[in-house]
């Protein structure tokens, strides 16, 4: 009887037609019940009709949104004759990828836009791989002083992608308020009395944290923490609002959203959006481009606090 109602995330992703990784990020959200037997995962089928049915329900409330449809749309984009039956995945974890993604849902309900959780360098592999529509990337380059197209070029090989800036962040330390182990540089990381809590690997913080290290001759194992991960900004930022670390390593935002923090800025950093250039043509990618270069988009972005949208919508190359 369990097997002829319980599925694997593999077989779930068959099922749904989106990538394993997908389907993992659903049940590490909550989004998709699931269960373990032993080490292995399994769903069972009344859960995946659950959220089918409570994917439609969200694309056709787009009421609930309160994002106004874009005056620089074309009517090529907003055409109502176009028949589009799809599934568009978002590698990111910036809250600015959730504002993008329901203007989408505004223009596009017919479409399923799924949101991976991921860093930057597995968004570029599963973009890659074909696993997913869209990466965001945010990965420092130290030979060339430069962020992203180092990588994109390195990850990316043979395909041809359009790269978008979306912001410059800045990235630093997050310390307890008022800095009680007064934490200033790279080198205070492997003071005895600092406990740091770090980024998953692949994450665009992780990859700047071991730079950095590299380039200032730090060993890594003499940091305390080196090897203990948090899977976002956000949940670094509350590790150590909560006195289970002194400091970690993010982006401003976060600080801005957890309290009892003090930020230190460390580097300004860009955020881009990279999408292979064989999709450009497509109307919804058409619509998310229009949707990033209105002016819509970027007030509402730059009223969060905490980004730079000077750049916003421009090419990088």
């Amino acid at each position: 009887m369990l097997e002829s109602t319980s599925y694997t995330p593999e077989e779930v992703a068959q099922k749904l037609k989106i990538s394993k990784y997908t389907v993992y990020e659903l049940i590490k959200r909550g989004d998709l019940a699931a269960y373990r037997v032993g080490r292995k995962v399994r769903v069972e089928d009344k859960d995946i009709e659950a959220y089918i049915q409570k994917s439609k329900g969200a694309s056709m409330t787009t009421d609930v949104f309160t994002y106004p449809v874009l005056e620089h749309s074309s009517e090529s984009v907003r055409s109502p004759d176009v028949s589009i039956s799809d599934t568009v995945v978002i590698c990111g974890q910036d809250i600015i990828l959730d504002i993008l993604t329901r203007h989408l849902l505004k223009q596009y309900p017919n479409i399923k836009f799924l949101r991976s959780y991921i860093g930057s360098i597995d968004g570029l592999l599963a973009l890659y791989r074909g696993e997913a529509n869209i990466a965001t990337v945010h990965l420092w380059d130290s030979d060339a002083d430069d962020y992203n197209l180092p990588y994109i070029r390195r990850l990316m090989p043979g395909h041809q992608t359009i790269v978008i800036n979306l912001v410059y962040r800045q990235e630093g330390f997050y310390i307890s308020r008022g800095n009680p182990k007064d934490i200033t540089s790279w080198k205070d990381l492997i003071r005895p009395d600092v406990r740091f809590i770090n980024r998953e690997r692949g994450s665009g913080a992780r990859v700047l944290l071991d730079e950095k290290l590299r380039i200032e001759s730090i060993p890594h194992h003499l940091i305390n923490g080196y090897y203990d991960e948090e899977m976002s900004h956000i949940a670094v930022a509350s590790k150590v609002a909560r006195g289970e670390a002194d400091v970690g390593l993010g982006i401003e935002k976060a600080a801005m959203q957890v309290s009892g923090l003090d930020f230190i800025p460390l580097k300004t950093e860009r955020y881009d959006l990279v999408m292979r250039q064989e999709d450009l043509n497509k109307p919804h990618f058409q619509a998310l481009l229009a949707i990033i270069r209105s002016e819509a988009y970027r007030k509402e972005v730059k009223g969060l606090g905490g980004y730079d949208v000077s750049r916003m919508g421009e090419m990088m190359e």
